[in-house]
């Protein structure tokens, strides 16, 4: 495994510290690479979203109305 060597301003090392003494994570190293998984899992969240914009921009403009579009949908989920 790869290390890293990140300085912290005073008040973040006590949070990080923090959560370790509470039992959330094992280590401050575990924290950490537990907040860069999750920043990575919402980059992907944010690109897939992007992909979607775009696909549905490049989709066209429907001619049916939001209430047509509402009642279809209801109708596959089975709601009156």
């Amino acid at each position: 495994m790869a290390q890293m060597n990140v300085s912290l301003p005073e008040a973040l090392k006590t949070w990080a510290e923090t959560r370790v003494a509470e039992g959330r994570y094992s280590s401050t190293s575990d924290y950490v690479r537990d907040l860069v998984r999750r920043d990575q899992e919402a980059e992907e969240k944010v690109q897939r979203l992007r992909v979607m914009i775009e696909e549905g921009l490049a989709s066209g403009i429907s001619d049916r109305t939001i209430e047509d579009i509402i009642a279809d949908r209801r109708k596959r989920d089975g709601v009156a």
